[in-house]
Formats: C-alpha cells, sequence, structure tokens
C-alpha cells in the first residue's frame, strides 16, 4: 500500500459548506472517487456547518477561514498559507466567489487550479455585473480549467467571459438514482403531513431572490382559482433555507395560505419529500444545471420549470415536463393545471423523466468525468504518481 502523501490532494473551496446543490454534488464526488487516486480537503471561505457530517470518506480535513464580507485581503493571506502547509496538487474553486482565490493558490505552489461554474451569483443572475465579468477575466491567466455544469454556461464562459477552448469543459451534473426514486407503495404522506388526498406540487431550493419563489405562490394562488374543483386538495411545498424564508412565510401567512403551503427550511430528507410530491415546479430567473430538477425527474415527477439557463437541457418540453417563461405566474399556473387534470400525462412524463436521467446524468458518469479532469491535468502538471483508474466506488 502506498504511503497517502504520496497520492495527490485536492483543496475544495467553497463559499459555505452548507445545504445546497452544487455542495451536495461536491460531497457525492468527494465520497465516490477512488480512494487511492485522490485525497480531498474543504476550505470554506466563511463557515462549515452540520452539512459536513454527510462526507463518508475517511480522512477528509475541514476548514473554515471566516471570510468577512467585501474585499478580505487577509483571507487570501489565509489561504496562501494554509495552501503551502497542505501542499495539494489540485485547487478546485467554485464559482464567483472562489475565482479570485488562483493567484494565492499559484503563490503557494498549488499545480494545477480549476475554476467551475455551477451558476450566476445570486445578485447577478444574467451575468450583466461589469466587476464581476471582469474579475473572470482577469482570473482565466491563473486557471488551467474553467468549466461549467450546463451548456448554456459554457457558452456563456467562451463568449462573454472569453474562456479559450482549450481552457473550457462541460461537466454535467449527476443523480444518486438509488437514492431518489419513485414512492414504491405509495406516496409518503407522513413526511408533509398532508392528507392522502391531496395534490402536492413540491419545489426545493435555497430561499433567495433568484429562485422566484414568491413568483411561486403567486402562481400557486392562480392555480387555485382556475381549478375550483381541485383547490380544497391543492398544497404546496417549498423546502430550503435561505435570506428570504421569513418574507416568503409572511407572505403566505398573508394570502391566507398557512394551512396549504408548507415552508419547514432546511431539511436533509429531500429524497423522501419528493416521494410525497405529485409535481415538481422550478421557478427561477436563473439556473445553470438544475440538480434539483433532476433529483425530482429521478422521483419520477413530472417538472414545470422556467426556460433560463440549464433547465432547458434537462427538461425535454412536452415529454418529461413543461417550459414557462419566467417571472410568469400565470404561465407557471396553467402548466401546473395541466397535470393537475390529467394525473395520467402526470405519469407518464415523470415516468420519461426518471428514463431521462438515467440515461444522461447518472452519478458514475458524473464521477468519472471529473475523476478524468483531475487525472489530465495532474498527469501534465504534477509529479505525483498517475492516478489509479479505477470503477467509481459505490
Amino acid at each position: 500500500m502506498s504511503d497517502a502523501h504520496e497520492i495527490p490532494l485536492i483543496v475544495h473551496l467553497v463559499y459555505r459548506l452548507d445545504f445546497g446543490g452544487l455542495e451536495n454534488l461536491m460531497v457525492e464526488r468527494i465520497n465516490r472517487l477512488p480512494a487511492q487516486a485522490y485525497r480531498h480537503a474543504v476550505v470554506a471561505l466563511t463557515e462549515t456547518t452540520d452539512f459536513a457530517d454527510r462526507i463518508s470518506k475517511p480522512g477528509v480535513e475541514l476548514y473554515a477561514l471566516h471570510k468577512q464580507p467585501g474585499l478580505s485581503l487577509q483571507t487570501h493571506v489565509q489561504l496562501w498559507r494554509l495552501l503551502r502547509r497542505l501542499k495539494p496538487a489540485v485547487l478546485h474553486s467554485y464559482n464567483l466567489s472562489g475565482v479570485e482565490y488562483a493567484p494565492a493558490a499559484l503563490l503557494a505552489g498549488v499545480p494545477v487550479r480549476i475554476n467551475g461554474t455551477h451558476g450566476r451569483d445570486a445578485a447577478d443572475p444574467d451575468g450583466s455585473n461589469p466587476k464581476h465579468r471582469l474579475l473572470r477575466r482577469l482570473m482565466l491567466p491563473f486557471h488551467d480549467c474553467c468549466y461549467a455544469n450546463s451548456a448554456d454556461m459554457v457558452a456563456w464562459n467562451r463568449s462573454v467571459i472569453g474562456v479559450p477552448a482549450h481552457k473550457s469543459r462541460l461537466l454535467g451534473n449527476g443523480i444518486d438514482s438509488d437514492r431518489f426514486h419513485p414512492a414504491a407503495g405509495g406516496r409518503q404522506d407522513s413526511v408533509t403531513g398532508f392528507g392522502p388526498d391531496c395534490i402536492v406540487i413540491g419545489s426545493v431550493g435555497r430561499i433567495q431572490d433568484v429562485k422566484d419563489h414568491a413568483g411561486l405562490v403567486d402562481a400557486f394562488v392562480l392555480l387555485r382559482a382556475q381549478l375550483p374543483e381541485h383547490a380544497a386538495r391543492l398544497r404546496l411545498a417549498i423546502v430550503g433555507d435561505g435570506p428570504l424564508l421569513a418574507a416568503l412565510r409572511a407572505k403566505v401567512a398573508a394570502a391566507g395560505l398557512a394551512e396549504l403551503v408548507w415552508l419547514p427550511g432546511k431539511r436533509a430528507d429531500i429524497a423522501d419529500i419528493l416521494r410525497a410530491c405529485d409535481l415538481f415546479a422550478m421557478s427561477s430567473l436563473a439556473e445553470g444545471t438544475p440538480g434539483a430538477a433532476l433529483e425530482a425527474m429521478a422521483s419520477g415527477l413530472p417538472v414545470v420549470g422556467t426556460r433560463v439557463g440549464g433547465i432547458p437541457e434537462v427538461i425535454d418540453d412536452g415529454v418529461t415536463g413543461t417550459l414557462v417563461a419566467p417571472s410568469d405566474p400565470a404561465a407557471m399556473a396553467a402548466a401546473l393545471a395541466r397535470y393537475v387534470s390529467a394525473p395520467e400525462l402526470a405519469r407518464r412524463h415523470g415516468g420519461a423523466g426518471r428514463e431521462r436521467v438515467l440515461r444522461l446524468y447518472n452519478m458514475p458518469a458524473m464521477v468519472a468525468a471529473y475523476q478524468a479532469l483531475y487525472d489530465t491535468l495532474c498527469a501534465r502538471k504534477t509529479t505525483f504518481r498517475k492516478p489509479v483508474k479505477t470503477c467509481v466506488e459505490s
């Protein structure tokens, strides 16, 4: 058995290690990449939470830099010192919040530097902020690869930011179809507390502006008005935490919907919650590849999603779900009404969605694609032994 320190170390740099789609898939890759190929450490620019308990691979070290808002040059120095000590082969940073730390990694002697675009900044959903664009462009020379998780984001990186083809790559998301699957013995109504006769529309995501959950609530109000014969049975479950959760709860209460709309905040049992739903809605104003939609599809749910970012790449309109314009509650309500009124159509689209996930978004393929990227760059730029190419660990 080789000494552990002969195995290349990957340092994953995230803004905050907490419940979220990006973080969940990062942990899946850490857990599943062959132990004899790579070691891992996770650095949170701000803090870590109990979400870290999902890391099941032994020996993964966690660090929190407690970055303050703003430029925080001290954080760059802290990271430089940490990288000098850890001596990783790879710094894998995520999204805009991590892109600026490549120079510190270069100065610390980290040979491979990767940044992944898994979505744009919540305050800049369309990527029009000139300062953000300039920062991404200035950091290009310091990165060996600037990948994205949707074709839409790859095209934006190339055309707007100027990422050269040899540094660009599409790395799609993968879903654990063993964990996310349709309910075998009927819906799990006890999870939400809704009764067995209810028609439950689910949505999962961080409660912030870019997800437009307020618009989804507006659509739910319209849906009940459009389908008075079903209104008493309709329920909405919006799962997630975020800065707008209190405001969303207040909106729901003001509309007299407190008994019909479930807003539990952060939950660890998303797979069970999806098996308690009949439909899934994604009202986002911007997205990368939406992991929540893929999880819903793997669970056998038809998905109504907005026509933004990577959502149209995931939802096959009219086959696995329905695409609608963003910021259009009436269109969202009409699409949901179609499934409520035609349960057989919902079942057919839900079944097709699961088949699409199994075919195009399976977890082993995602893990293998990331390993291939690490292998290629490490072979080119490091003196570590070549990582062993084995089947992805379960």
